[in-house]
């Protein structure tokens, strides 16, 4: 996907934040309970206990096989590459259940209007995050993006600090919006910003001791605050 440069950040400097870094499941899509099916699902494939839904939404926003391996702690290691199969197996026959959140693409939208760099920063690979983009909607939407499989999981703040150097940025000019603690724990360690949004998999409570400047509980709540505070 296009990706601009560093050199396109003239004008920017009125903001409160340059870019913003969008988590992806759970936060722009809808995938949340699909994923947890899935998690548990492939748990059972391999001869695992199932996870309850709270342990599988948990490790929601990982790197796959660490949040497999997390969410069944009784399958052995050597069965890794079969759990994570089986659940890229059970992932694609519902992948035509998702969509994006409704209101994710005006928010998008008034984010390009208003000059903002728009990013993603995801626990998904590279391929399927891809796939996930692959959307007339969005295209070109997003100036770059990160996934987990070609920098580090979550919470480490490898993804944004890549973000930084590609676009020149400090780490204050840069908001980090995700679902999760491990969203704001990456943002923590990046010594980036940070907004929570408690429609994911992780309850909002969580998120106290990690200070988002926001708690975000509808996709039009987020609207409201990133145009009056971005």
């Amino acid at each position: 996907m296009p990706e601009r440069s560093a050199s396109d950040n003239s004008g920017m400097q009125n903001r409160n934040f340059d870019l913003i870094a969008f988590d992806w499941d759970g936060t722009l899509f809808d995938s949340t309970q699909i994923i947890v099916r899935c998690i548990q699902a492939a748990v059972l494939d391999v001869g695992g206990q199932k996870p309850t839904d709270k342990a599988a939404a948990y490790v929601i926003g990982l790197g796959l096989m660490q949040a497999l391996a997390h969410a069944a702690p009784d399958v052995p290691p050597e069965k890794y590459p079969a759990l994570g199969e089986r659940y890229r197996h059970h992932y694609a026959r519902h992948f035509n259940d998702l969509s994006l959140f409704q209101g994710v693409l005006p928010l998008l939208e008034m984010l390009k209007a208003r000059g903002h760099l728009l990013a993603v920063a995801t626990g998904k690979s590279r391929r399927g995050l891809d796939e996930a983009l692959h959307s007339v909607e969005l295209r070109g939407v997003f100036d770059g993006s990160r996934t987990a499989d070609e920098t580090a999981g979550k919470p480490d703040p490898l993804m944004l600090h890549e973000l930084m150097v590609q676009f020149d940025l400090p780490p204050e000019k840069i908001l980090m919006i995700g679902d999760t603690t491990h969203d704001l724990q990456m943002a923590l360690n990046a010594g980036c910003p940070s907004i929570g949004v408690s429609y994911g998999a992780h309850e909002p409570e969580a998120f106290t001791v990690l200070k988002p400047l926001h708690v975000a509980h509808s996709v039009p709540q987020l609207h409201e605050w990133l145009l009056a505070n971005a």
